[in-house]
Parts: structure tokens; C-alpha cells; sequence
């Protein structure tokens, strides 16, 4: 007997075929022609969506420098955290039919405005409103559209500042605007918010009235604490420098 006799082989199974003979009788009926026009396509389509992960990058490094910044050389740091995502393809897909986009990239580029995500939780809405100010007033930066959730609540309670902007991005090609959203709002927000997405895609949707009711009360209380937090920070602090935008912002 020897050391490996008793030892099971790992000789792996045989690798399954990665296309169905269905599939790879299909492919065969394709063209060369129409195979580069496939390649050229899947290319294109993975350098639109490589801009707009660019584009959130360039977002997220403005918040960044400004977060080092407010933690270096002031004594209150208004961005208690920075969050990011990147729409799949399948989710730019899926949003292109429920609207009947035209499937073109310059139709998506004019009409779905959230592919890159960018989303600031802070602990008083004073300060969403300054770091709204803060980011939208650099040069570099042209706003698209402003939806202030934190004025005007949506109807189940949700509460954020939302703003699309445009960022240029600079690649080999040149210059190249992308659009990201930001939302801006409160730990109390994002708290209610991140319970309400659990809630919607466990019940697929269909929540019942007494859990819709329950996350309106929710809503509310989130509400009143964050305006109880904000007396509170007043009076530790002083009253907040109130930006121009907050008048400003047209829901």
C-alpha cells in the first residue's frame, strides 16, 4: 500500500460546454461580419458605461477632499459618510423598456440620469443643504435637475435632497459630460429609507396597508428627530450658516 492508496482522486468532472447545442448551432449561423458588428457593439456598450463609473469617481473624490478637509481644519465635519453605485446592465436594460426608451446611447445618455449613483449620509439637514452649496458651486459642476425630497416629502414620508449633476470627464478621446445623481440626506433618512427598500422587495412590491402606515409613522418620528437633533446642535454650536440654495432649489 502506498501513502495515496485510500485517497480519493480529485480528478475534477468534465467541464460542461460553455454554449447549448441550440445555442452553438445559432452562433454558427452568424456571419463574420455580423460577429464584428456583435464585438464592436459589446465594446461600445462597455465604454459608455465605463464613463459614468468615471464620472461617480470624480464625484466621490470632490466629497472626499472636502470630508479630509472639514476633518483637518474645522472643528465639525458635516459628511458622516460617502456611499456610490453603478447601475448593472441589466438594471439601464430593464429601466430603458419601463420607460420605452429608444435603445440608442444617446437616448439613454438624454434620458436615464441615475446610472451612476452617489449618496451622502450627514447627521443634521442643515447640512445637507451646505454640502449641496459646497458641491454644486464648483466651477466644474452643472446641475441637470434638483428634487428636494426634505421640503416637499414624498407621500409615504421619503425624505432626501436629490440632484442630478454633470461632470466632465477627460479621457484619451477628450472631454466627456456624465451625468451622476446624488442623493444628500440625514442618518435618520437613510435609516427610514434603507428599512423601506427591505420592506418593498420583500413583498415584491405588494406591501400590505398596515406596513405602508407603520413606515409613514416611521417617516414622521424620523422627521421630528432629526428637527429635535437640529435644536439640539444649535445650541451647542450656534445657529448654522444657512446656504443660498436652500431658497433657491426649485422641486
Amino acid at each position: 500500500m502506498t501513502p495515496l492508496d485510500g485517497i480519493q482522486s480529485t480528478r475534477h468532472p468534465k467541464t460542461p460546454p460553455m454554449l447549448t447545442d441550440r445555442a452553438q448551432r445559432t452562433l454558427e449561423t452568424i456571419d463574420g461580419q455580423t460577429l464584428d458588428e456583435m464585438r464592436a457593439l459589446r465594446d461600445e456598450t462597455e465604454r459608455f458605461m465605463l464613463r459614468y463609473k468615471f464620472g461617480m469617481d470624480e464625484v466621490i473624490t470632490k466629497l472626499s477632499i472636502l470630508r479630509e478637509e472639514f476633518s483637518q481644519t474645522h472643528d465639525y465635519n458635516p459628511i458622516e459618510h460617502i456611499s456610490s453605485r453603478l447601475k448593472s446592465l441589466d438594471s439601464v436594460i430593464d429601466k430603458m423598456r419601463r420607460k420605452g426608451v429608444e435603445p440608442t446611447f444617446d437616448t439613454i445618455r438624454d434620458t436615464i440620469t441615475d446610472i451612476a449613483g452617489v449618496r451622502i449620509t450627514c447627521s443634521f439637514v442643515s447640512d445637507a443643504y451646505r454640502i449641496f452649496e459646497l458641491l454644486t458651486a464648483q466651477r466644474d459642476i452643472r446641475v441637470l435637475k434638483v428634487k428636494d425630497y426634505i421640503k416637499e416629502p414624498k407621500e409615504n414620508g421619503y425624505q432626501s435632497l436629490h440632484v442630478i449633476v454633470e461632470v466632465p470627464v477627460f479621457l484619451s478621446t477628450g472631454a466627456h459630460p456624465v451625468a451622476v445623481e446624488v442623493q444628500i440626506r440625514t442618518i435618520a433618512m437613510d435609516f427610514w429609507a434603507s428599512l423601506e427598500h427591505k420592506i418593498y422587495y420583500k413583498y415584491d412590491k405588494q406591501i400590505p396597508q398596515e406596513l405602508l402606515d407603520g413606515l409613514t409613522d416611521a417617516a414622521h418620528t424620523a422627521s421630528e428627530l432629526d428637527a429635535r437633533m437640529e435644536r439640539l446642535h444649535r445650541e451647542v454650536h450656534g445657529a448654522p450658516r444657512l446656504p443660498h440654495a436652500k431658497r433657491d432649489i426649485a422641486v
